[in-house]
């Protein structure tokens, strides 16, 4: 097998988005040397608690397409 990281990449992308999601983490957590045990827990906690108001329907979510207009402004 070819090696190169343009080869990889398009395997890679072959993937279902949660196992791409998945390897993403892992390589960023592979070049992060210094990890704050407070700022990872704080993380963690903000993501329960962003998970409970979805699944108790206490958030609106809307579509990447309308958050992504909101967002650049047009």
């Amino acid at each position: 097998m070819n090696w190169d990281t343009s080869s990889i990449l398009r395997e890679l992308l072959k993937l279902p988005p949660e196992a791409r999601a998945a390897l993403a983490g892992s390589l960023l957590d592979s070049i992060d040397e210094t990890v704050d045990p407070d700022l990872e827990a704080a993380g963690e906690m903000e993501i329960v608690t962003r998970l409970r108001e979805l699944d108790n329907s206490d958030v609106k979510t809307v579509p990447w397409s309308e958050a992504r207009r909101i967002i650049v402004g047009e």
